[in-house]
């Protein structure tokens, strides 16, 4: 029988006290998030394009998102990440292959997805139904219970943004 003060988590000392899930959800998330980054590189090193990182396939496919051009900020803004100039790598690197066309006006550039992004983002659409959504359907997790997760983690990621702004006052 397991014991039900044990805990699945990264840091023991951060797992005490009355709040103790919570290091068990953030062990959770650390997991999730490095298998998520592993899974994205693997999918579009199978749509053909193994050379991009994590964050450059996220940038790629928000860029490609809804078809509308963006602007650094846009992106940034949408993926929740404050260091811009990581992103701003991401670009450069996206337009340097060929994934992306940009326009400067004024002093603003936009960024849009190019006909082989598209294309690179479609097949990584293909492996992507292949390897991870007909499991997942199977699985019990689509539908409904995926979406209340999402929602869940979205609540979550606020509390998150608001303690790391706690945090900095300190």
């Amino acid at each position: 029988m397991s014991d039900p003060q044990r805990r699945i988590v990264s840091s023991q000392h951060l797992a005490e006290g009355p709040a103790a899930e919570a290091s068990e959800f953030e062990y959770g998330m650390i997991i999730a998030y490095n298998s998520f980054a592993r899974w994205m590189q693997r999918c579009m090193a199978a749509a053909g394009m193994g050379e991009l990182s994590a964050l450059e396939i996220l940038v790629l496919h928000n860029t490609n998102h809804r078809d509308r051009e963006k602007r650094l900020t846009d992106i940034c803004f949408l993926l929740n990440v404050e260091d811009t100039h990581t992103v701003n790598y991401a670009l450069r690197k996206l337009l340097k292959l060929e994934l992306l066309t940009s326009e400067k006006r004024g002093k603003e550039v936009f960024y849009r997805t190019s006909d082989t992004g598209r294309a690179l983002c479609e097949s990584y659409r293909k492996v992507r139904e292949e390897c991870l959504l007909e499991p997942l359907v199977g699985g019990n997790m689509a539908g409904t219970n995926l979406s209340e997760f999402a929602a869940a983690l979205r609540v979550l990621s606020g509390f998150y943004d608001q303690a790391s702004r706690a945090a900095s006052s300190l």
